[in-house]
């Protein structure tokens, strides 16, 4: 099947922009995706006619919004393949999704107990997992990164063993590009018993979450990054996990009887979701999940790999370019570095020519250290971009060049 990616773009009101008279060329979506029409109308059509807080309104209203925010539960449930729809827990990302489940750890985990994280994790996948370590007396072990960028195997394996109690990882690096092997690590962390999380934050917009697949306990993933809101995410976790886990926040919604004295919880989903539940975005997700499965999936891999092929061939041929990151297997991702100038300084020349990357660290200060950089800049791929694109980076990389010469 063709990839019709005119057709794609003009679904995204947003690409018709121009930056300081020139054409806007977007190619930060490792931070954050833009969102097609049918998911801003989503959110507008919620808001004029169904906006009503869920489950305990009387009146049409309430129905109603109850019966798409719970469609949406299920539709996040059928893209992710998870055997149950109690399983899938709204969020506000894949930052609470992960703080959820490492405070249940803080109380489950003892001292001298083990966790493994990477040295390639999003500050969110590792920091948690560092305050979980403080409070309960376990002890943080990591996986280190080779030079290509990828997860050292032999180095993870040598660290599982049986005071391992949970492993967590990123399913792709958000600052490489990296595609880890998410079945492979989570099967041999189950060898020892132990809980596996993965964090699908940018995983998930390449169509990979399959839970029953991958075979871990917790997968989370954040809307923004797959074509919907921002605000809004989801923790998945195995139903056997989850009945017992510990309760984060306490509130509305999550309690099921209240006396004076002590609560029961509420049975799942509802027990992790107190308060009143960002309705609209939820229904904007489902619909943001959607539309992006209603693509096929081949074709877009295939398009978004022909960007990363043309990408990487002009940037191993451009003259004081260094690529960080040079894994087997990556998604649309080149970080990179120049001979002269700060990344933060190319960000800003960019800029001014309509072309928006990241600079900095990427909240992966650790990986930057690994690769003695003080950070990158970090053009990411999306469905919408083009080759065309690709070219217009690389033309503005030179006019860059020449500035900071």
């Amino acid at each position: 099947m063709s990839f019709d990616v005119t057709a794609i773009r003009d679904q995204f009101p947003i690409l018709k922009r121009e930056i300081d008279g020139k054409p806007l060329v977007y190619l930060d979506n490792a931070a954050t995706t833009q969102k097609p029409q049918c998911v801003i109308d989503a959110l507008v059509e919620y808001y004029t006619t169904s906006n009503s807080n869920v489950h305990r309104g009387a009146h049409r209203l309430a129905d109603e919004a109850t019966r798409c925010f719970e469609a949406a539960r299920d539709t996040v449930k059928e893209f992710i393949n998870a055997p149950k729809r109690e399983e899938v827990i709204w969020t506000t990302g894949t930052t609470e999704s992960i703080n959820i489940v490492a405070h249940g750890l803080e109380t489950l985990l003892s001292p001298g107990d083990e966790i493994i994280a990477t040295g390639m994790d999003h500050h969110a996948n590792l920091v948690t997992w560092q305050q979980a370590c403080k409070a309960s007396g376990a002890v943080l072990k990591t996986v280190p990164v080779t030079d290509d960028g990828e997860l050292d195997q032999v180095a993870y394996e040598a660290l599982l063993n049986e005071k391992t109690k949970f492993v967590a990882f990123p399913q792709v690096s958000n600052a490489l590009g990296t595609i880890n092997p998410v079945k492979a690590m989570t099967k041999k962390a189950k060898e020892f018993g132990a809980l596996v999380l993965v964090d699908g934050a940018q995983g998930a917009a390449h169509g990979w979450a399959d839970v029953q697949e991958i075979g871990c306990d917790f997968y989370v993933f954040s809307g923004h990054k797959l074509y919907g809101p921002m605000g809004i995410g989801v923790l998945w976790g195995r139903e056997s996990v989850l009945e017992d886990w510990p309760v984060w926040r306490t509130g509305g919604e999550m309690i099921s009887t209240v006396t004076l004295q002590e609560s029961t919880w509420n049975v799942l989903p509802y027990r992790f979701e107190a308060g009143t539940p960002n309705v609209a975005d939820a229904i904007a997700l489902g619909e943001a999940i959607r539309w992006f499965s209603s693509l096929d999936h081949d074709s877009v891999v295939a398009h978004e790999k022909a960007l990363l092929d043309h990408a990487t061939k002009l940037a191993k041929e451009f003259d004081g370019l260094t690529i960080v990151g040079n894994a087997k297997e990556k998604i649309g991702v080149l970080s990179f570095v120049l001979d002269q100038g700060h990344p933060a300084d190319i960000g800003f020349l960019l800029d001014r020519q309509g072309i928006a990357v990241r600079t900095g660290d990427h909240c992966a200060q650790p990986l930057m250290a690994r690769f003695n950089v003080p950070g990158t800049a970090r053009a990411s791929f999306a469905i919408y971009n083009t080759l065309e694109e690709v070219d217009a980076l690389f033309v503005a990389l030179k006019k860059v060049r020449s500035m900071l010469a």
